[in-house]
């Protein structure tokens, strides 16, 4: 018997008619109709693979007519059929068109119907990654800033630590760098009007001040005369993208009023302390382990100088815009993206928070320099076969529970329910890229 007489018969594929109409850069409008005689198709094998289970009155299991099974479950085989038909159709579609897709497909599945006579038609918009063409990359010249951890920034860096497990105590006079404040906020337009208020808000002084939709430098300076009862005031400016859109780019005024200041007491380093630490045998274990910390921190602060380097070299001539809807709806995974990175690198809670703040205050902009970014980066990366493998998924895993705290089990399973595995993975490919 020949070889071509055993084989298995190849699949046949969906055949399926489409038309892409570029609305924009990054945008297509695609138009899928499927032929009647493939409907006819997945309705005959429908039918045969239901017969013989299909439990009709009067018959044995797999003796009743095709005919009357067809009628019988008509309304099932529908749905299994529509379901099946549209989910091939946007697979060959992505097959034949080379859409290259960086979103979902906008499709409302369920205006999708299955016609008793003609094709199945439907039709989706999609967010694509742009075509244009490639800067000159090859030569670039890329300065990669090199500065050693001290043994006081490993000093400092564990006075922080510490000062997060310190306990809280009152403090008499002015606010201090490092203490935390208990404050009473205000916004006001310039009639006088109440933009907005906030009651007894708990703010660590800092050199600037992280609101939602604001930034105030010189915080420290300004509350550092205040006593408790008194008040002070500042012009701030709103974000251009802040939430409330008739506030964009308005400059309100703040008054804060003090209400309380309290000091952190640096607790003794002792073993219990250590234990919960990170089960730490040591002082010197405890500073070993926050001076690689500082080396994370410091990696991920030379990456983003790098990648801004590549920014200014090779956006320069990305000239092409992208809509502000595809902004919108990828600013959240560009914040996600970033709180990954951030994480990956042993930031603490609120120093995402407080980058996470500044990111927002002007989050189309620098969503729109990363995503152009992330294109050029991906076209270098095909040009020299840079590609992602197993092992970077597990390194990349390892490294956020190892500082998050949590097993690399726990970590994978929440990037995979929050669906960031994508995420993880333009980061790996970026990474290597650069």
């Amino acid at each position: 018997m020949s070889d071509d007489s055993t084989a298995l018969a190849e699949p046949q594929l969906l055949k399926i008619d489409v038309t892409v109409e570029e609305t924009s850069t990054c945008q297509r409008k695609v138009k899928v109709s499927v032929p009647r005689e493939e409907i006819d198709r997945y309705y005959e094998e429908a039918v045969g693979d239901l017969m013989p289970t299909a439990l009709l009155p009067g018959f044995r299991p797999g003796r009743a007519p095709r005919k009357l099974v067809g009628s019988k479950f008509k309304t099932e085989l529908n749905d299994q059929i529509r379901s099946k038909l549209l989910n091939e159709a946007l697979e060959r579609v992505n097959e034949q068109e080379h859409l290259a897709p960086i979103s979902e497909p906008d499709l409302d599945v369920a205006a999708v119907i299955l016609p008793d006579d003609g094709p199945m038609t439907f039709e989706f918009s999609i967010e694509v990654r742009p075509e244009f063409e490639m800067p000159e990359w090859k030569g670039l010249s890329i300065k990669r800033p090199n500065r050693e951890i001290s043994d006081t920034d490993v000093e400092e860096a564990v006075n922080n630590l510490l000062r997060e497990r310190g306990r809280l105590v009152p403090a008499k006079g002015s606010p201090k760098p490092g203490d935390l404040m208990v404050a009473n906020l205000k916004c006001t337009d310039d009639d006088g009007k109440v933009l907005s208020h906030a009651e007894e808000m708990e703010i660590v002084v800092r050199p600037k001040l992280s609101l939602a939709d604001a930034e105030l430098d010189g915080f420290d300076k300004l509350v550092s005369q205040l006593k408790p009862g008194e008040s002070v005031t500042s012009e701030i400016s709103i974000s251009e993208e802040a939430a409330v859109e008739n506030l964009r780019g308005k400059t309100v005024t703040l008054e804060i009023e003090l209400l309380d200041v309290k000091r952190f007491e640096m607790p003794e380093i002792t073993p219990s302390l250590l234990t919960e630490l990170g089960d730490f045998e040591s002082a010197d274990d405890l500073s070993e382990a926050v001076r690689k910390q500082l080396h994370n921190q410091l990696e991920w602060h030379q990456r983003k100088q790098v990648r801004q380097q590549v920014s200014a070299s090779l956006t320069a001539s990305a000239s092409w815009e992208l809509p502000p809807d595809l902004l919108r709806r990828q600013s959240q995974r560009e914040l996600e993206r970033s709180i990954l990175e951030l994480r990956r690198s042993g930031f603490d809670d609120d120093s995402i928070r407080r980058y996470v703040n500044e990111l927002r205050q002007s989050v189309m902009a620098s969503t729109a320099r990363s995503l152009k970014e992330h294109f050029i980066l991906e076209k270098i990366a095909e040009a020299e076969s840079v590609s992602d493998s197993a092992a970077d998924y597990e390194a990349e895993i390892k490294a956020i529970a190892a500082q998050s705290g949590e097993s690399p089990r726990r970590v994978r399973a929440s990037l995979e329910r929050k669906g960031l595995m994508d995420v993880l993975r333009n980061q790996i490919i970026e990474r290597k890229t650069i």
